[in-house]
């Protein structure tokens, strides 16, 4: 049977609910965390307005909407992207509570607790991934934009006087972090934002772009956030967030560099950059060629056949490798095959276990990109698989 809450902890569950609420009006959410939003009066459907020439008018797709014949799109309205709802048994007396739009805020809510136990000075970071929900008026282009997704943020603490030197650190060491994952640079660009495009809380904003298929979009953005979140949650909370130097004996509130990316995003161009298809052997072959650090296989274990002692040797193999690297073990269908397989979800190694493995307790080692292949002995096989995940690689797909 359901049992409700007694009139006390709702009491409790209510003020807290409240207080998280003014973290949102704090951090500016609930006045500025908005898109422009048009209506059309004749179908009904809602757009961004700002979007409008990236879609298609839902009775005349050769058209944008405001351009069919029928359209007649209202004036741009402020439409707020936070999910808001309440809580309790009632409605109408629930407290207003958002799901979060970004981790962000609870990082500087923490802020003071963090300085204290860890006892850091500035510059340091405080970093997160964890789920955020936006009330997207136009969700598409598969998961690029959904209304929940996974978000890593890091919020770098500065003194103020230092602010735009790690906001240039952080934009040139966020496009290195892709480049040094595998993706191609070319098909990467720092874009800075102009003056009508800075958010509420930033002096300085740049997003890393990947060239996807549909176009140029955002993987990511820096922003150099200033001191607005620490003196805008001080204002509200009446308590003080600002670092002391009991050293020099100075006080200030630090400034914040913020590099905020989408995880699903990233996925999603570290999956298409490794995609390619080429000719081998006169076979067609599909291939993900994902950085090894980034494969979620680090490589397969294949018996050349499934008789003759060549199973129990690849099974001790596999147990043996599957300590140090993630690794599969697999004895279905053809060699072939089985390669195909693997180079489809982007494994860069494949060990084969053939009769000379009976004779020399050696393997053959297929590399998934060049496709060479050399015996290895098995008790060198492990160390061997670690350096190479650890050796300097660069993506041999051309641009």
């Amino acid at each position: 049977m359901a049992q409700t809450a007694d009139p006390v902890t709702m009491e409790k569950i209510t003020a807290l609910c409240k207080r998280r609420a003014r973290v949102w009006e704090a951090s500016g959410h609930l006045e500025s965390f908005t898109d422009p939003l048009v209506d059309c009066r004749h179908c009904g459907q809602r757009f961004r307005a700002d979007h409008l020439q990236d879609l298609e008018c839902p009775e005349k797709p050769s058209k944008h909407p405001g351009e069919g014949p029928n359209c007649d799109l209202t004036e741009a309205r402020a439409f707020n992207l936070m999910f808001e709802t309440t809580i309790g048994p009632v409605k109408e007396q629930g407290a207003t509570i958002f799901l979060r739009p970004e981790t962000a805020q609870g990082i500087f809510v923490d802020f003071p607790q963090v300085l204290q136990t860890s006892r850091k000075k500035p510059p340091f970071g405080i970093a997160q991934v964890g789920k955020a929900f936006r009330n997207e008026i136009t969700p598409g282009n598969f998961i690029f934009r959904t209304r929940e997704f996974e978000q890593m943020e890091l919020e770098w603490f500065v003194p103020p006087g230092e602010a735009e030197r790690w906001f240039e650190y952080w934009t040139e060491e966020r496009l290195r972090w892709y480049v040094d994952l595998g993706i191609r640079s070319d098909h990467l660009q720092l874009r800075p934002h102009g003056p009508d495009e800075l958010s509420h809380y930033s002096s300085q904003t740049s997003d890393v772009e990947y060239l996807f298929p549909i176009g140029w979009s955002e993987l990511e953005g820096i922003a150099n956030r200033g001191d607005y979140d620490l003196r805008r949650h001080a204002e509200f909370s009446g308590k003080k967030l600002e670092y002391f130097d009991s050293a020099t004996g100075e006080r200030y509130v630090p400034h914040v560099v913020e590099p905020s990316a989408g995880a699903d995003r990233a996925t999603l161009a570290f999956m298409v950059d490794a995609y390619d298809e080429e000719e081998v052997e006169g076979e067609p072959r599909t291939v993900l060629r994902l950085h090894p650090r980034l494969a979620p296989i680090k490589v397969a274990v294949l018996p050349l056949v499934r008789k003759d002692g060549l199973p129990e040797i690849a099974q001790r193999v596999y147990q043996d490798v599957r300590r140090r690297v993630q690794a599969e073990y697999d004895e279905g269908g053809s060699i072939g095959r089985r390669y195909r397989r693997q180079d489809e979800i982007g494994t860069p190694w494949g060990v084969t276990i053939d009769h000379q493995s009976t004779q020399d307790e050696t393997v053959t080692l297929r590399d998934r990109d060049s496709l060479q292949q050399e015996r290895v002995p098995i008790a060198e096989l492990a160390g061997e698989l670690e350096r190479r995940l650890d050796a300097d690689w660069t993506t041999p797909k051309s641009g």
